[in-house]
């Protein structure tokens, strides 16, 4: 039995404490942080069991050490926002305790995420005895094993991988995003990027598009994006030959943001506004709906999964390797939407898979360098039960 720090509140936040609470027999003890204790408050008094809630901010690392200190815990499982995973990292290093999050580090004042800054720290990390696995949410996270389980069962070469996110669901808002404001849309509005041939092909933002057709949520317009397991699957599935990433848009999402890129509420730059700086897409984010509040009013379904092609046997196969989820029923579930249950629910199994030493390693990780087949089991147990199909060319 095992401890578990969970650090930020949000909706993904939410989930992981939903889940870790259904599974006593590995998390015995739960404590989880954030800067707005209220958020906690709110999580604990959704649960059936309890568990200790505590403030911090994680901005801060001597905060997050005294905190950790306090805590004792086997794992520290980060869903605070991207820029924090450093400090947060700082602070497992300073203690000595394994690190797990759900996306990779972004500077609060540039729009790049890559994983240097956190593959920078294998070294420490190795030297102290301690584990940090990156990226075990959805995408990254799921994907990245999908592609690890293809290669291992269903390919000798895996020549490219396109992976496909498709949120289908409707919220009922005029326009709001599914997870953190800001970072959905320094993500949406930065230039595309797609790995081929050993190169990285730079896009301009959502300029290329395809039709695809989702298994349950049929055809659907996704739009190239670079997201950050581009990075570490062009490094650790070999050979692979291109590598790309796809999410769908509404057009009511993607008119309401080019008014709003094109009147400046975008902006990363700080503005000063009657002796004040003000960050625009900081204010953008304090006026739209907080995602953590939509899951009672969405419904529909999100289809996310890799389709790739390649050789087995000395014949070309392709196959699309998915999950769909309910926006309903992660609600009537976790009192959260399927964006968040859908990154929440990797992030536990995860964490579950290092403190019972499945997953055991020193130094940092990402998803897919360890053995697929224990979390994909894991996905069936809890949640979010995935397919292969074949596809014809």
């Amino acid at each position: 039995m095992s401890k578990v720090l969970i650090i930020g509140a949000g909706g993904v936040g939410g989930v992981v404490t939903h889940k870790c609470a259904q599974v006593p027999e590995v998390f015995s003890e739960i404590c989880l942080a954030s800067r707005t204790i209220s958020r906690c408050e709110k999580i604990r008094d959704q649960l059936r069991s309890p568990i200790k809630i505590a403030s911090v901010d994680a901005d801060i690392t001597h905060e997050v050490v005294e905190l950790i200190k306090l805590e004792s815990p086997d794992i520290v499982i980060n869903t605070a926002l991207p820029y924090q995973d450093l400090s947060i990292m700082d602070a497992c290093l300073e203690t000595g305790v394994n690190y797990l999050d759900t996306a990779n580090y972004e500077p609060p004042d540039e729009a790049r995420f890559c994983y240097k800054w956190q593959w920078d720290y294998q070294d420490r990390f190795k030297d102290k005895g301690i584990m940090a696995l990156l990226g075990s949410g959805f995408d990254p996270g799921v994907t990245n094993v999908f592609c690890a389980y293809a290669q291992k069962n269903y390919f000798d070469e895996i020549h490219t991988i396109d992976i496909l996110d498709a949120n289908a669901g409707d919220h009922g808002h005029p326009f709001a995003t599914n997870f953190n404001p800001e970072i959905n849309i320094r993500e949406v509005t930065a230039k595309g990027r797609f790995y081929e041939n050993g190169q990285w092909v730079e896009t301009e933002p959502l300029s290329d598009h395809m039709t695809f057709d989702f298994p349950v949520i049929g055809p659907q317009k996704a739009y190239l994006m670079y997201h950050e397991e581009l990075e570490s699957l062009a490094k650790n599935i070999k050979g692979v030959k291109r590598i790309r990433f796809w999410m769908t848009f509404s057009e009511n999402y993607l008119t309401h943001l080019r008014v709003l890129e094109n009147v400046g509420m975008t902006g990363i730059a700080p503005i000063n506004y009657k002796g004040q700086h003000i960050v625009p897409l900081k204010f953008l984010k304090a006026v739209l709906p907080d995602p953590s509040s939509l899951g009672a009013s969405t419904k529909g379904k999100t289809c996310i999964g890799c389709l790739i092609k390649g050789v087995k046997d000395g014949k070309r196969r392709k196959i699309f390797i998915y999950n769909v989820c309910d926006h309903e029923e992660s609600y009537r579930e976790v009192k959260s939407q399927a964006i968040s249950y859908t990154t929440g629910v990797p992030a536990m199994i995860g964490a579950m898979l290092m403190v019972t030493g499945v997953w055991q390693g020193k130094g940092v990780f990402n998803i897919e360098e360890f053995d697929p087949q224990p979390f994909m089991d894991k996905l069936m147990v809890y949640g979010l039960p995935w397919q292969v199909m074949e596809v014809s060319e």
